[in-house]
């Protein structure tokens, strides 16, 4: 029984968030914030500057954004705090999805201005979708046209949040002051000569108080909707305490009922101090988030393990990170433990492997531990073969977790090094890339023999190019960014193909027949056997499968990948003397081709959704750039003063459109895209 209070009392303690937001809201600058007021640092640095600590790789620290997922960790208020600071750009949207597959709760930044941004809601989106807990802090409130009240009600209205206004400014924009906070009916104050270190909470001025009053009653007015026992004391006029109000909060988070909103300005380093109180007062620890639910290898039956050290093993490798040629993992223990040493079995790849060392993360810097338990995020030496995804456990306890989602490139470049010394180089970088970023691929060019890398945006590859050179030292050029297409069918088709030849001395025969159909666009291909598996030997079944499968993966126009296609095998016909494997593989390889040429083969390209930001002015032109690029305006809305214009766009079309957008706004207008579908070429669809 003490055991188990032990290591109930230790992971209640822990705290494993994420730092989420569009690019440029200010989630970095908060978090170097956070890491100095608790004594984690002691110089605190700043992004603009390019000393942000969690920005430690070179092309952050130039270009003052986030690229890769940071982890670090600090103590407040007797909690240990694990900390992911994510990036803001689309590019780098999986380093989000993997950060948010293995938190508990998450902090949303908006920035004061810019309000709830369409990168915010993407990760926000993603949030909800792996029902992270979160709080919302509402940053730059120093900066001219803050509205706090107008972000709340975006909150509200864009990402169908229930906001709980925790805090109110004393001011905004130039005359931002300090916080009212309404919990402890207190004005709170941050020193600027101690950099915000020294906080004040002073009794409010009838002014301050009868604003704080009002917002209090609409608090506890949205609480008592949640816990009953607040309604007979808030309609008789008593008084209730924040002791009374912070475990009805707390349950109100954790049940996904509110979001209480925070605020403050990084910057001017006011507002982290009461951020970081209200991390550890309301969000979840380890103990207090639905249970991970996995599945039993072998039978795919449910599976969960208890949240503790002592059960067995369960752990999610959500990042790979390659140092000096050394492979990382980033990982989440779900329950049990893990000794520097011992073996852990992989139970994605089927694979034992040791894990010689284990590290807690402070961005780029390292702290060796003997031991991991469940509940904490560890980085582990030694595991040499494992990807993104891969599930831990112990061999005698096997569970297989969710995987993380995977995602297509759209773009794509030829890479070409200065000779075959450099091509060595170049591989092995890319190798070594490919293991820590599961969006990028890499293909060679049959006719060409050039290198093709694949990735998420010209952002993405850009970086990779950056690193390629500054790490590996490859002397390389590269081609101009090519659309990444997809291949469909437009039609059904029915088709046999047969195959009856002499390899190596022996003869080989076999003949299929199969049915294509177009499924939605957007489906990955299904392939099925409308045939008694069970009347042909198991290895014919096999090639066949395979042979269909592989073909998929090279259309019949230019030699994309396939989607959106049913393949049905209906038929194998049989020699007496000759079928063979290796004959039916032949034989559904050409039917496959055959099939794919007879069902009106289609070319499908990237169609991104772009929201561009642009003053009232400029609506008319960026609504006519964006007609001459193929796009369609969807909607339109109000927000900051300027307007917000998203429309789907083609991808070929938007190679340098920022330039063109700034050109035709006076440099005023901005604009981000991501992803929306792959769908049928105008020319094709005629």
């Amino acid at each position: 029984m003490t055991k188990k209070k032990t290591s109930e009392n230790y992971l209640q303690k822990i705290r494993n968030i994420g730092i989420i937001a569009h690019i440029d809201a200010g989630k970095t600058t908060l978090t170097e914030r956070i890491l100095f007021y608790s004594k984690k640092i002691h110089r605190l640095g700043e992004v603009h500057d390019g000393t942000a600590t969690m920005d430690f790789m070179p092309e952050e620290q130039e270009r003052g954004i986030t690229i890769g997922s940071a982890c670090t960790s600090c103590h407040w208020l007797g909690r240990q705090i694990n900390i992911i600071d994510t990036p803001g750009h689309v590019d780098f949207t999986i380093e989000v999805e993997r950060a948010l597959r293995v938190l508990d709760g998450a902090v949303g930044v908006f920035c004061g201005v810019g309000g709830v941004e369409p990168q915010s809601e993407t990760v926000w989106r993603q949030s909800e979708h792996y029902q992270v807990p979160k709080l919302a802090f509402v940053n730059k409130m120093d900066r001219v046209g803050a509205d706090f009240f107008g972000v709340v009600k975006e909150i509200q209205a864009k990402l169908g949040a229930n906001p709980l206004v925790m805090q109110l400014p004393w001011g905004q924009g130039q005359d931002f002051a300090g916080i009212i906070d309404l919990l402890g009916f207190k004005y709170v104050t941050f020193d600027p000569e101690t950099r915000g270190a020294e906080v004040q909470e002073l009794e409010l001025t009838p002014e301050q108080a009868a604003e704080a009053r009002k917002w209090r009653e609409k608090l506890i007015e949205n609480l008592a909707d949640f816990d009953e026992s607040l309604l007979e004391p808030y309609l008789a006029g008593e008084e209730i305490s924040a002791e009374t109000l912070i475990p009805i909060i707390r349950k109100s988070v954790i049940n996904f009922q509110t979001v209480p909103v925070f605020l403050g300005s990084a910057l001017k380093n006011i507002g982290a101090q009461p951020l970081l109180n209200a991390v550890c007062e309301f969000l979840p620890s380890p103990l207090e988030v639905s249970q991970v639910q996995g599945l039993e290898p072998v039978t795919r039956k449910v599976k969960s393990f208890p949240v503790a050290p002592d059960s067995p093993l369960s752990a999610l490798v959500f990042k790979i990170s390659m140092e000096g040629g050394r492979l990382l993992c980033l990982m989440r223990l779900y329950s049990g433990r893990i000794q520097a040493g011992e073996n852990i079995y992989n139970v994605t790849q089927g694979k034992e492997h040791r894990a010689a060392r284990l590290f807690t993360l402070h961005a780029g810097h390292k702290e060796r531990l003997h031991e991991a338990r469940a509940g904490e995020i560890v980085a582990v030496a030694g595991l040499k073969e494992a990807r993104t995804g891969d599930t831990y456990c112990h061999l005698d306890q096997k569970i297989i977790l969710e995987q993380i989602s995977e995602y297509k490139p759209v773009i794509s470049l030829a890479l070409e090094p200065r000779n075959a010394p450099e091509e060595e180089k170049l591989l092995d970088g890319l190798e070594k890339m490919l293991k820590e970023d599961p969006t990028l691929s890499l293909k060679r060019d049959e006719d060409t023999e050039q290198i093709i890398l694949s990735g998420m945006g010209e952002l993405h590859l850009e970086v990779i190019l950056e690193r390629l050179r500054r790490e590996y030292k490859v002397d390389l050029r590269s081609g101009k960014p090519q659309v990444v297409y997809r291949e469909t069918i437009g039609s059904s088709a029915r088709v046999e193909d047969a195959f009856f030849r002499e390899l190596g001395e022996e003869l080989h025969y076999g003949q299929v027949s199969l049915k294509l159909e177009p499924i939605k666009r957007s489906q990955e291909c299904q392939i099925l056997f409308e045939l008694d598996r069970t009347q042909y030997p198991k290895t014919w079944i096999e090639n066949v499968y395979q042979a269909v499968e592989d073909g998929l993966q090279s259309g019949v126009l230019k030699g994309f990948p396939v989607q959106g296609v049913r393949v049905s095998i209906l038929e194998l016909k049989k020699s007496p003397d000759h079928s063979s494997p290796i004959g039916y593989h032949m034989a559904a390889g050409g039917a496959l081709k055959k099939g794919l040429l007879q069902a009106n083969p289609l070319l499908m390209e990237p169609i991104m959704r772009v929201d561009i930001v642009v003053p009232e002015d400029f609506v008319g032109d960026a609504i006519s750039l964006l007609g001459s690029k193929g796009g369609k305006v969807e909607n339109m809305y109000e927000r900051g003063g300027g307007k917000v214009i998203q429309a789907l766009c083609p991808l070929r079309h938007l190679f340098g459109f920022s330039t063109e957008l700034r050109s035709a706004t006076q440099g005023r207008g901005n604009f981000i895209m991501k992803f929306d579908r792959f769908d049928v070429l105008e020319a094709n669809a005629q």
